[in-house]
């Protein structure tokens, strides 16, 4: 069941109908299992959570603007539930309708490296609140243009929050080096989360990437390195090992699996990789939760 009552086919029928749905959080809803979802949200909520999202984990108490990408898997433990707040779902397609939405949806708060949970004040809650239930009226009104109004209303609220980040954290990209970088991060990126230990990393290596990219890799290793300080070697790298540590603790696959996942072809390769990175062997990071 969900929030408003009704089965989660019909929820979900209605969501990919409508590419959005707006809704009062049930204060005895339960939280969620970590898993990548089908759908972009913003949910503004007030009691303690503990959020599992890619391998970070974030506990909060008091009110929070929490943002979720559907390409970044996450979860929520409530541990003191709230006793009133909003949700909004939306899809990629549905907000990108209006022509400036794009760049909202790379920001730092949908982003994995970003911050995806922000604590609000009093003054900020009510006003985000008063967004929220605007959209529920006008969801459910007969107005011609409210799926535009909607949409309005969501990009207000991202702008909202993204005045509470600090702008240098805003992606730039300036010349070809800088486009080429976030073409290479954002290709990187869309490889995760790994659902399937059945269907392993296909772009593994920088030479991937630059025949991918139709570039050479010297030219991609230069431009990353000089836009972000770190080779590309790096950045596979580190978000390899991040995913690693996410499937270690949120999944019951075994550590042969998820070495093939990630493009292993032996386990033991794997075990390497993953204790000259970090320091620890695999194994040691699934015992720690226990």
């Amino acid at each position: 069941m969900d929030n408003n009552g009704a089965s989660s086919s019909d929820f979900n029928t209605e969501l990919k109908l409508k590419g959005f749905k707006v809704y009062a959080v049930d204060s005895n809803a339960s939280g969620n299992n970590y898993s990548r979802k089908d759908f972009y949200k913003i949910s503004l909520t007030s009691g303690r959570y503990i959020f599992h999202y890619a391998e970070r984990s974030f506990e909060t108490e008091g009110p929070i603007l929490f943002f979720a990408n559907p390409h970044i898997p996450y979860s929520c433990n409530i541990i003191n539930p709230t006793r009133e707040g909003y949700a909004c779902l939306f899809t990629e397609d549905f907000l990108k309708l209006s022509d400036r939405s794009e760049s909202l949806l790379q920001s730092p708060l949908f982003k994995i490296g970003g911050t995806p949970i922000l604590s609000l004040n009093k003054q900020q809650t009510e006003a985000i609140g008063d967004i929220f239930q605007k959209m529920i009226e006008n969801q459910d009104s007969n107005y011609t243009y409210k799926d535009e109004l909607v949409r309005n209303y969501i990009n207000l609220i991202v702008h909202e929050a993204l005045k509470m980040q600090p702008s240098e954290n805003l992606p730039k990209h300036n010349n070809a080096a800088e486009r080429i970088t976030s073409v290479f991060l954002e290709l990187l990126e869309r490889q995760f989360p790994i659902e399937n230990p059945q269907h392993p990393l296909e772009l593994k290596t920088a030479q991937d990437f630059a025949k991918n990219l139709s570039v050479h890799i010297n030219y991609l290793n230069s431009s990353v390195k000089e836009v972000t300080g770190k080779p590309t070697t790096s950045h596979i790298a580190e978000r390899v090992i991040s995913e690693a540590k996410a499937l270690l603790l949120h999944t019951d696959w075994n550590v042969a699996e998820i070495a093939y996942a990630l493009g292993f072809e032996y386990p033991t390769y794997f075990n390497n990789f993953f204790k000259k990175k970090t320091g620890l062997v695999p194994k040691s990071v699934r015992a720690a939760q226990l």
